[in-house]
């Protein structure tokens, strides 16, 4: 999974694309686990627009999408953000959230 700028992202809203925006930082060990995860959905779903950020270098796109913590998972679908995910239960329960997209 690649990871992308804030400018990639919004160009995939603008464009009216469906995929998923990974936020972490670098130093959270939760954040680990669940890019893990992550990871592993990006193999399920590779014809998906997948990418990842360090937030930390995104504090105007966390403040736009009042990003609460991380990890956080972006589900966008026709260009909107539908849904934030913030508790990586499961790549079962993750697997079922982005089949909707």
């Amino acid at each position: 999974m690649n990871e992308w700028t804030k400018e990639q992202f919004l160009k995939r809203l603008e464009k009216g694309d469906s995929g998923t925006l990974y936020l972490y930082t670098p130093l959270c060990g939760t954040c680990k686990v669940a890019g893990k995860m992550v990871e592993v959905l990006h193999e399920m779903f590779p014809k998906l627009s997948m990418g990842k950020a360090d937030v930390n270098y995104l504090p105007d796109l966390a403040g736009k999408f009042q990003i609460e913590s991380v990890p956080c998972l972006l589900l966008f679908k026709n260009g909107e953000v539908i849904e934030k995910i913030y508790a990586f239960y499961s790549v079962p329960f993750l697997y079922e959230k982005l089949t909707s997209l």
